[in-house]
């Protein structure tokens, strides 16, 4: 069982038929290639090119340079043929051609027949004249040249259409991207319909009671008459609450594929864009869609996306597009008749922090926990996922869920696949006990490192791990020791792993008081066999105070403050004094953080205490895992000298590390 979102018969590998339901549009045709697309790109080139080329001069014939005076000599000799001017200089063209020796150092003379020159400001001949008297044709040229109107067209509307051309490319680009203009207020929820999702109710296990809730709505789409009968309507809503991993998607998946009707399925973070309104009009889309292929069934994961408690921000106006769209879902929920057969199911990890309007009857009726399973369930979550898992002979499920309290389907799907995956390394045939085993350590606690300690430290690590071990022999109703091991992982030097003989789902104060014993074990040890500590304790020693904050300010375990709960989890959480709690006094936060050190300063003696009387236990286990580095649960209570309390297999759970 694992949490996966369900895959979209739109995006089914390739080569794989996409399917629809009834209101669901035709994929377009694709787009052929047509050489009248290219016609835009290739007049607009065309005008970057007259463009430009008009701001290019153009271009003259070459020119020899003469001084004034050597102009007037040529004007006296009647050499010159024509003369244009423009401002000073002057432009023409000789008789005869002539060469000209500039006066500087190196420079190579000069021949031609057409000349430029430059008529001197401060000169007072007349010229006009004396070019009249030597028959030469004067001309002049304009000092500013219009250009041609087709040229200010060009370059005056040309960058303009041009501007404009670009502009429109990338937003019919951006259109397509989003689907088009007109589908940017339409809901992108995957539509499933019967036959193209395979996931059944016999894929989800481990949560029996759940299933049966969800049965329910799928016998209401089935025969929604024999309810209406005797005047029953189905739940408009159903959320579906609970930790991460433990199977509220593949639950909705599931349901897809039992009821064989349209399925819409959306996650609650597409409803939102950055262009206000989009949020609220996906969602009338989705409801209309909804009713139109009634019966039918709409799955919005991870509700709290959209659904947190309004008020809780401050936004321009007073609403923002997140509370837009969650009023438009509360509106959409609530114009049900309850004839529509249109069922609404929700997933979220965080119920705490949806808006209560979402929660009363009428939008969302029933509330499913998906609690992480039991020793049974992981049993059947386990066989599950073995289904195409070669198992040897001697893999016992029962033994692995039985190590494995907490995990919830995801945990369990991916301890098998790492099992697999290290089977396969290995080059096994099948996946043994060992290869879970060591993909569970692998999991929890990280691969193993390659670090090369000297023998001080690998015995002092010893000494640290078997004081938790000891302590766990020892300590009555205490949870069975699996293994012990020196072999860094992780961030971890050693690691003690125990598990519980069953599930517990509470605990009395006897049991958690020795946990905070065998937690503190490893300090006890190094102090008592090395007379100072080290920072190896330091996650033993926030476990210890988190577990000693909670008895103490929640579980009412304290003389002093009494059956009386003044802290929060995230109180807890912050190792800190209870903050935000204004019902809280100065004094009882003072008298809960005494309560707490007085509370593990007692379990740390009952440790001293216990660790003196048996050094000579601690000894010969520290000398075994010196020698041994890896000791399982036989060759640990060997060593102690202690007879084992439990039946069960090999299977570790780690219930303590220390960071390096």
């Amino acid at each position: 069982m694992s949490d996966t979102p369900p895959r979209s018969a739109a995006s089914s590998s390739p080569g794989e038929p996409s399917h629809g339901g009834p209101d669901q549009e035709p994929p377009n045709p694709p787009v052929k290639p047509s050489f009248t697309r290219w016609i835009p790109f290739i007049a607009m080139i065309f005008l970057v090119n007259l463009f430009l080329a008009s701001l290019l001069p153009a271009k003259e014939p070459s020119r020899i340079t003469l001084p004034y005076s050597s102009f007037s000599d040529e004007v006296s000799r009647g050499n010159v043929l024509s003369v244009s001017s423009k401002g000073a200089t002057l432009e023409g063209e000789l008789r005869k051609a002539v060469t000209y020796r500039p006066p500087e150092t190196g420079a190579k003379s000069v021949t031609g027949i057409r000349f430029r020159t430059e008529r001197p400001t401060f000169a007072t001949d007349d010229l006009l004249a004396l070019l009249r008297a030597n028959k030469v044709t004067v001309g002049a040229k304009p000092e500013k040249v219009e250009q041609p109107l087709w040229i200010l067209l060009v370059t005056g509307v040309g960058p303009t259409l041009l501007l404009i051309g670009l502009m429109y490319l990338i937003f019919r680009r951006s259109a397509a991207a989003m689907g088009g203009l007109g589908d940017i207020g339409r809901s992108k929820a995957d539509l499933y319909v019967a036959g193209t999702t395979h996931t059944t109710f016999d894929d989800v296990a481990g949560i029996d009671e759940v299933v049966d809730e969800m049965r329910e709505i799928v016998d209401f789409l089935r025969d929604p008459q024999r309810y209406r009968n005797l005047g029953g309507t189905i739940p408009k809503g159903v959320l579906l609450t609970g930790p991460p991993g433990t199977g509220k998607t593949l639950l909705a998946r599931a349901l897809a594929g039992e009821a064989g009707v349209p399925f819409f399925s959306m996650a609650a973070s597409e409803f939102i864009e950055m262009i206000v309104g989009v949020g609220a009009s996906r969602v009338r889309d989705l409801f209309d869609k909804a009713r139109a292929a009634a019966p039918s069934i709409i799955f919005i994961d991870e509700l709290d996306a959209v659904g947190r408690a309004r008020g809780g921000s401050v936004s321009f106006g007073g609403h923002d597009e997140r509370e837009q769209t969650l009023n438009q879902i509360l509106t959409e929920m609530d114009g049900f008749t309850g004839a529509e057969g249109v069922i609404v199911v929700a997933a979220t990890n965080r119920a705490e922090i949806l808006d209560p309007a979402l929660l009363r009857p009428g939008r969302f009726d029933r509330h499913v926990v998906v609690n992480p399973p039991d020793v049974v369930g992981r049993e059947a979550i386990l066989r599950v996922h073995t289904r195409s898992v070669p198992l040897a002979p001697d893999v016992d499920l029962g033994a692995v869920a039985a190590a494995t309290p907490g995990m919830v389907g995801a945990d369990l799907r991916n301890l098998v696949n790492e099992g697999a995956l290290l089977a396969a390394r290995r080059h096994h045939e099948t996946v043994s006990p060992d290869d879970l085993s060591e993909a569970l350590e692998r999991i929890q606690l990280g691969a193993a490192r390659h670090l090369v300690l000297t023998l001080e430290d690998r015995t002092r690590t010893a000494v640290h791990e078997s004081g938790h071990a000891l302590l766990g022999m020892l300590q009555p109703g205490a949870d069975p020791v699996r293994k012990i091991s020196i072999i860094p992982r992780g961030r971890a030097l050693g690691v003690t792993f125990q598990s519980p003989e069953r599930d517990r789902y509470s605990y009395t104060e006897g049991y958690l008081r020795g946990r905070i014993i065998g937690v503190l074990g490893g300090r006890v040890a190094e102090e008592l066999k090395y007379g100072d500590i080290t920072t190896g304790a330091e996650d033993d020693l926030q476990v210890a105070t988190a577990l000693a904050r909670r008895m103490v300010g929640r579980w009412g375990m304290s003389d002093a403050i009494g059956p009386v709960s003044v802290m929060s989890e995230d109180d807890v959480a912050d190792f800190g004094q209870p903050s935000g709690n204004a019902a809280v006094s100065d004094e009882t936060r003072q008298l809960i953080d005494s309560e707490v050190r007085k509370l593990i300063e007692e379990c740390e003696a009952a440790a001293k205490t216990m660790l003196r009387a048996e050094e000579t236990r601690l000894d010969r286990l520290v000398a075994e895992l010196v020698r041994l580095e890896t000791l399982d649960a036989a060759q640990a209570y060997e060593a102690a000298g202690l007879a084992r309390q439990d039946n069960h297999g090999p299977m570790p759970h780690p219930a303590t590390s220390d960071r390096a």
